[in-house]
């Protein structure tokens, strides 16, 4: 029988494809862990794992992920150090004979396991219509026009198919395709500790260890608001959670690491990509972060404690891609004085000329307001970046347009440089979110080299969860002011912006931004949940979210979490804006300057 631990360490190293190289080595090497996760995969990375291998079956995996492996092989074995990573993409199998491969020219014989079946396009036509509608999960729409256009169709899996990876073989590294970042943390909780799969607290809180792990250095001084704080960007410390067999755990990093672990930079990934804070849904429990309880308890040390989940739903969420036309993006520098002016009219130069129409357009002024719209404040620019844009169906008329931009530079103002050449249209991969039942699609494991044949594994129990908003929830429709009159409804005396008194975080979810606010005392807390409304929040963002705001209060950890959807220009790689995942969404409402009452003020250490 296996001996079991009561505390275990995993640590991350890669939040994203591209993510920092040596992250991995970095945590080899700097102290002891029992296990390391690796997530590569968001949604446009699938599709374009897709397309590579419908060129070489022999790709379609993060194939940067090999060469890290290479620097650190040897020693993670010696260490008894297991590796979970999705890096698989489309083809896990593919890029487990790489390493394979990389290992006997090392002369190591690593245990590799691998999960699969998660890549459901080969059988679409055997799932719909007759089995499952596929219908656009957030705007209902129906799959009968996209079906033809797919890119790509994966199951996100949970911790389900790892852990029983790990149960049958205890290898040494596993390589899966679309399993949770959530997933590939949980897993070795539920192997080492010995839970069984409906222990519904623990679990929950493995996924709060895990959204914490995911985006890497996020949580360790990365994008952090109080960036001034992390004394030492250089090599920062990637996050580690020493995990107890009860579920709780501290969040830290190896010591003489650079970057920063405090209950903020904590709280500010907790609030990354939330979503509903009472039902984070994941494929094994849904995770009620309104119940998440934090406390620093030394220097990098931060523990969490008191997560409560339930069981998860009937349905596996698909992530699907479909080909939706192209787009094109040119640009030119205008530099000052007048910069803004001038950028100004050669904007209204080059679309006077335009004799065509286009699905949708972009003019943006980087340097100015590109990101924040009118937010950014509207001050004087020494040189702005004017960026053009145009999606549309026809590709030939997309070529046209992008030729059209180089013409602008001598029929203008003076002061312009060139930005490159002439851009080429681009293929627009949209997304598709869809729900299908659990019964239709199994996981798949196997270790490879031993065996030929796979094994299915049945999933975690479900329930009958229903979603629903709880009395701290606000929405905001449309807006009821302009951005003046709005900002004046907050300026009721002496101002200052509203970082003075709160950090902020933003992120993606489709076509969804979130934005998380987080008060620095609890004065300010009781203080921005009574003037910082949904519909607030909608009149200040009217020129960039075009759908409903919904507001999240969390009591347990100072914060309001705000949904705006519609508002990254159809997201992915169909926007045009250049803040493509509302990333500076959160910058920009923090820097928004209010009346804040002194007593809150005199509370504040910066």
């Amino acid at each position: 029988m296996r001996k079991r631990k009561e505390v275990i360490r995993i640590g991350n190293a890669s939040g994203y494809w591209g993510d920092d190289p040596g992250a991995l080595k970095r945590q080899v090497e700097s102290g002891p862990l029992d296990y390391i996760t690796m997530d590569f995969l968001a949604e446009i990375t699938m599709s374009i794992l897709q397309k590579q291998y419908q060129k070489d079956s022999s790709l379609g995996y993060a194939r940067d992920f090999i060469p890290m492996l290479e620097e650190v092989l040897p020693k993670l074995l010696k260490n008894g150090t297991k590796l979970i990573t999705n890096a698989g993409g489309i083809n896990p199998e593919a890029c487990c004979k790489k390493i394979e491969e990389l290992a006997q020219k090392m002369g190591l014989n690593p245990k590799i396991a691998v999960v699969s079946g998660d890549n459901i396009l080969p059988v679409m036509n055997e799932l719909y219509p007759e089995k499952c509608s596929f219908k656009n999960m957030e705007t209902g729409e129906s799959f009968e026009n996209v079906f033809d256009k797919l890119a790509c169709a994966n199951v996100y899996y949970g911790a389900a198919p790892v852990v029983e990876a790990l149960k049958k073989w205890d290898p040494d590294i596993i390589i899966t395709g679309r399993v949770t970042d959530t997933g590939i943390t949980v897993a070795p909780m539920i192997y080492e500790f010995g839970w069984s799969l409906i222990e519904w607290d623990k679990i929950a809180s493995g996924v709060v260890a895990g959204h914490l792990l995911e985006c890497g250095s996020q949580a360790t001084g990365g994008n952090f608001s109080d960036w001034k704080k992390v004394k030492n960007f250089h090599a920062i410390g990637y996050p580690i959670a020493e995990v107890s067999s009860d579920g709780t755990f501290i969040l830290t990093k190896h010591e003489g690491t650079g970057g920063l672990v405090s209950l903020d930079t904590v709280r500010e990934q907790l609030f990354y990509e939330m979503g509903n804070p009472e039902a984070y849904i994941t494929p094994d429990v849904i995770a009620d972060f309104s119940t998440i309880q934090a406390e620093e308890v030394g220097l990098n040390r931060v523990r969490i404690f008191g997560v409560r989940g339930f069981a998860p739903t009937k349905q596996y969420k698909i992530s699907m891609a479909y080909e939706g036309g192209f787009k094109t993006v040119g640009s030119i520098i205008v530099s000052g004085p007048e910069a803004r002016e001038k950028a100004k009219k050669f904007s209204e130069i080059f679309w006077e000329r335009q004799e065509e129409s286009f699905e949708e357009t972009i003019t943006e002024y980087l340097g100015w307001n590109a990101c924040q719209a009118s937010l950014g404040g509207g001050q004087e620019a020494c040189e702005i970046l004017l960026r053009l844009g145009a999606r549309d169906f026809d590709e030939e008329k997309l070529r046209r347009f992008a030729k059209s931009i180089p013409a602008l530079i001598l029929s203008g103002p003076p002061g312009v440089a060139v930005a490159g050449g002439t851009s080429r249209p681009q293929v627009i991969v949209n997304y598709w979110p869809a729900l299908m039942d659990k019964n239709l699609v199994y996981p798949e494991i196997k270790l490879l080299g031993e065996k030929e044949s796979w094994e299915k594994v049945t999933s975690t129990e479900e329930g009958n969860f229903e979603l629903s908003f709880s009395s701290k929830t606000q929405v905001a429709e449309k807006p009821t002011n302009s951005l003046k009159e709005t900002l004046d409804f907050l300026a009721k005396g002496s101002l200052h912006p509203i970082s003075r008194i709160a950090l902020g975080r933003s992120g993606d979810k489709g076509d969804s931004s979130n934005i998380g606010v987080l008060a620095r005392t609890p004065k300010a807390y009781k203080f921005l949940k009574e003037i910082l409304t949904a519909q607030v929040v909608k009149n200040l963002f009217a020129e960039i979210c075009f759908g409903k705001v919904t507001r999240y209060t969390l009591d347990n950890l100072s914060g309001l979490n705000f949904i705006l959807e519609e508002s990254l220009g159809g997201g992915g790689s169909m926007t045009l804006r250049s803040d493509a995942q509302g990333k500076t969404f959160a910058q920009a409402l923090l820097r928004q300057k209010i009346y804040i009452p002194k007593e809150i003020l005199e509370e504040i250490i910066l």
